[in-house]
């Protein structure tokens, strides 16, 4: 199984759960914390994997890359964008 695949799995659970409790206006806070995070994973995840500290078997991966990451590395980032807003909200909601 490729990254790209499992990422896909994973983002597609992040954006049904993300559906199923953001309304309207509330869609707007993955977008800000989609921005910071991905500006974040490009300049961390480069340098970690510059450094030699990770290292991605290139038979798993696409191929297409933001620096030296591969793109399959920024899947964590949405799904956490998607996740991080629509579990707060979740939570808002069962506590009223």
């Amino acid at each position: 199984m490729t990254y790209l695949l499992l990422n896909n799995i994973f983002i597609a659970i992040a954006l049904g759960a993300a559906a199923t409790v953001l309304r309207g206006r509330q869609w707007l806070l993955v977008g800000k914390v989609l921005g910071p995070l991905l500006i974040l994973t490009v300049i961390f995840d480069n340098a970690i994997i510059a450094s030699g500290i990770v290292a991605y078997d290139p038979n798993n991966i696409s191929g297409v890359k933001i620096g030296v990451a591969p793109i399959e590395d920024f899947a964590y980032s949405i799904a956490l964008a998607l996740l991080m807003p629509t579990i707060w909200i979740f939570l808002e909601k069962r506590n009223k």
